[in-house]
């Protein structure tokens, strides 16, 4: 089990939660599950509906569009942080290629938190924005 602060200092890395307060994180943390998976698990599927927000702990996985391997993800490495907000499909699949700890965040309890926490979602929106392509002005 991770201690408060590294879960903490682990979802300040998403450049979603990087403007959020101790506060703010200490909630974050504080819905975020730990799960650990086996090698070959699969985080995400390409074209499913992406619900969550995964933050590798500790371990590994790949990256693969249309069957290739574009990436690899190790320890500090997130994926799916759009899709936590939008729910849009995932644009690749994400399999472990090693045994794997990592924290989920849910499409539901992030929800929940920006209810509760009005502050967030300024905070969000703003870093949400700040990743869309420059072109889009």
């Amino acid at each position: 089990m991770l201690g408060k602060n590294v879960k903490m200092e682990l979802i300040r890395s998403v450049p979603l939660f990087e403007d959020c307060s101790r506060r703010e994180l200490r909630e974050i943390a504080a819905v975020a599950d730990e799960v650990v998976v086996p090698a070959g698990y699969v985080l995400t599927k390409e074209g499913a509906s992406g619900k969550e927000l995964v933050v590798i702990v500790e371990g590994a996985a790949e990256v693969r569009r249309r069957g290739r391997k574009i990436n690899d993800l190790g320890s500090g490495d997130f994926l799916g942080e759009i899709a936590l907000i939008s729910g849009a499909p995932r644009t690749a699949t994400v399999r472990t290629t090693q045994p794997t700890h990592a924290l989920v965040l849910t499409g539901q309890a992030f929800r929940g938190l920006v209810k509760r926490i009005p502050s967030m979602q300024i905070k969000v929106l703003e870093a949400l924005a700040r990743r869309l392509p420059a072109d889009l002005d």
